[in-house]
């Protein structure tokens, strides 16, 4: 019975071994086919992620380069044609020509870019920060009531520069003699947890200048 049970197994165990290489000749394409491409897909990655690498690379040696102009009309020239291999730093340029350009004394040019810039399909901080600049850039062209707008616009809840643009407000108000409006609206600036330290002390430098007192931050056990 031994034997029988020997001979038994080894047959059994042969055509599970047949079984499992017929098997293996019928769907083993599909094993070969997954690892080519896993290999393949994760050899492209790599190779993208270098050509970004490089992109990004020449891209800042371009604007660093452009940057190295003798003056600001020269810079400005630069940045025009500089050659960028990465589309997404288009935005950087745009805003380092705007400054170049309004170095040079062209600021009529420095808004037309800053204008492009803030309609171009990048992220809010950009837009709004070439916006921003933009109506900084033609305050001179503008009347107190368009400028008003375009901040009002900025400073809207929830925009990356609301608190700069409210204080261009109060500025405004304090270039129509609403003193009283302007410290009102700096009181709420310096208040403002998102305030940074340099915004909050020229709004509380503002306040004392116009005769006001400043309101103290309330501490967290105040606030409880």
């Amino acid at each position: 019975m031994s034997d029988t049970d020997s001979f038994i197994d080894e047959v059994t165990e042969e055509v599970r071994r047949d079984a499992l290489f017929a098997q293996f000749r019928r769907y083993g394409w599909i094993a070969v086919v997954a690892v080519v491409a896993i290999v393949g897909g994760a050899s492209w990655n790599e190779l993208q992620k270098s050509q970004q690498r490089s992109a990004a690379q020449a891209t800042g040696d371009a604007l660093l380069s452009a940057l190295d102009g003798a003056d600001a009309a020269a810079r400005a020239t630069a940045l025009q044609t500089a050659d960028l291999q990465s589309g997404e730093a288009d935005i950087v340029r745009q805003l380092l020509l705007s400054a170049a350009q309004l170095e040079s004394g062209d600021a009529a040019a420095a808004a037309a870019t800053l204008n492009g810039a803030a309609t171009s399909d990048v992220d809010a901080i950009y837009k709004d920060l070439a916006a921003f600049k933009a109506v900084l850039a033609q305050s001179s062209d503008m009347s107190a009531q368009d400028r008003r707008i375009a901040f009002e616009t900025l400073a809207s809840a929830g925009r990356p520069l609301a608190l700069y643009a409210s204080e261009q407000i109060a500025l405004l108000e304090i270039e129509a003699g609403n003193i009283d409006v302007a410290v009102t609206r700096l009181q709420t600036i310096s208040l403002d947890a998102g305030a940074s330290a340099g915004l909050r002390q020229r709004a509380t430098q503002l306040i004392v200048a116009l005769g006001g007192e400043p309101e103290d931050l309330p501490t967290a056990t105040e606030g409880q």
